[in-house]
């Protein structure tokens, strides 16, 4: 089956079939017929193509909005742990309240 696109509307519509005695030429109207056919198949396989690339863009679009809402959760905690490094100093005044309240003050 190849993928090329025979006829176009306006060829359709402006198709003139040659009168025989009879009528119209069944072989010609055959011949229009198959091409509108094998259109019709070839235009169900481009459409079937583009509805499994698109479920597949649309899963990687999910995947991907994932990946970015942890990698974001992710900054927030590294955010937050490198603002609050406590340091010794940190440390130390600490301990020096605790002890103040603890112990009291002592300077007697």
């Amino acid at each position: 089956m190849s993928k090329e696109i025979l006829l176009n509307p306006e060829m359709i519509y402006n198709w003139e079939f040659k009168v025989d005695a009879r009528g119209y030429r069944p072989q010609e109207v055959d011949k229009v017929l198959d091409m509108c056919s094998s259109d019709y198949r070839t235009y169900e396989s481009i459409v079937k193509e583009q509805k499994a690339q698109i479920e597949a863009l649309n899963n990687e679009v999910l995947i991907l909005k994932q990946k970015l809402r942890n990698a974001k959760a992710n900054m927030d905690l590294v955010k937050n742990n490198s603002s609050r490094q406590v340091t010794n100093i940190d440390l130390l005044r600490r301990i020096s309240e605790l002890e103040k309240i603890v112990y009291g003050d002592r300077e007697e």
